[in-house]
């Protein structure tokens, strides 16, 4: 048997019927969870909707062995993410892990990007992470185990075309940073992926078949990034509130940290002209440290307030 078994584990994975998503389920299924393949079937624009993606991950993993059943409800909605829940507890029982891996693209920035273009991608990716695992919750809390894995993006990062993606994905690490804690008296981890892969959403497969003569899949295939989410929503994973990366055979942690920066320790209140004298200290990265939560950042960054002989965590 695997060290890395998930015999007896249920998992919900959302936007599976596609890439990512599918590569996710067809991975925890092939190590013994039962998985339900959530997937609206709609356009990487969130439009429309099809039962034939999520069943067909369903038939692959039925196929290998393994058990799953497809549920097409919208995440976007209230009632869809609890029906998708519902869904895990009617046919196996139970819900263990949740990956919410579903999300739409819709090209713009500004000017020209309007409102419901933001709205659109909050309603998935942010919205729609909160409500499947606020079902989840009261089930993860009374057995007092489980696991979500959240998905962010590089986009986050930026790029002139992607206001709205990056918005929102930059949101998701928000609520998982706020739910570890919330998580950790019950057991409960929750991390994030931000995946590198050849998708559709990335210039890939326009039907997100992730097929075998596709040249992307020899670079950036799906595949790359499932192993990385399966560790993170196994029992044994050892972090919570993280973020990592993977593709392509490369994985890394990505984090928020803050420089140590410059203290004002002259008579009188600091000035513009202080903070542009000392631009190089305020910037300089050489001391940076990366908080646990609010309040670690909060108890470094006011030490020379309550406990001057106090220093920071270096990374």
């Amino acid at each position: 048997m695997s060290e890395f078994s998930f015999e007896g584990r249920v998992a919900v994975v959302t936007g599976a019927g596609r890439g990512i998503g599918r590569a996710h389920a067809r991975l925890l299924a092939e190590r013994g969870a039962k998985v339900v393949v959530n997937d609206l079937g709609g356009s990487m624009e969130g439009d429309g909707s099809d039962t034939g993606p999520a069943q067909s991950v369903v038939e692959e993993i039925a196929a290998d062995g393994g058990e799953a059943v497809a549920d097409t409800n919208d995440v976007s909605t209230q009632a869809g993410g609890e029906a998708i829940i519902d869904s895990a507890i009617e046919h196996f029982g139970r819900i263990d892990i949740v990956v919410n891996n579903a999300g739409i693209i819709r090209y713009a920035g500004l000017p020209e990007v309007d409102l419901e273009n933001l709205e659109r991608h909050l309603a998935v990716h942010l919205v729609g992470s909160f409500n499947t695992t606020r079902a989840a919750w009261p089930r993860f809390v009374e057995q007092g185990y489980g696991r979500v894995v959240l998905t962010t993006s590089s986009g986050l990062f930026g790029l002139d075309n992607n206001l709205s993606y990056a918005a929102a994905k930059a949101g998701v690490i928000g609520l998982a940073r706020s739910a570890k804690l919330a998580g950790e008296p019950h057991g409960i981890k929750v991390n994030v992926i931000a995946p590198a892969a050849f998708t559709r959403m990335a210039g890939g497969d326009p039907l997100g078949g992730d097929t075998p003569d596709d040249p992307s899949q020899g670079i950036m295939p799906s595949e790359a990034v499932a192993p990385m989410v399966a560790y993170l929503a196994h029992e044994s994973c050892p972090v919570n509130g993280e973020i990592y990366t993977a593709g392509a055979g490369r994985f890394a942690r990505l984090f928020i940290a803050s420089t140590e920066g410059y203290l004002h320790e002259e008579d009188g209140p600091a000035t513009i002209e202080d903070v542009a004298a000392h631009w190089d200290a305020i910037n300089d990265e050489k001391d940076y440290y990366v908080p646990a939560d609010l309040i670690a950042w909060s108890g470094s960054f006011m030490k020379h307030r309550f406990s001057p002989s106090a220093g920071p965590s270096t990374s």
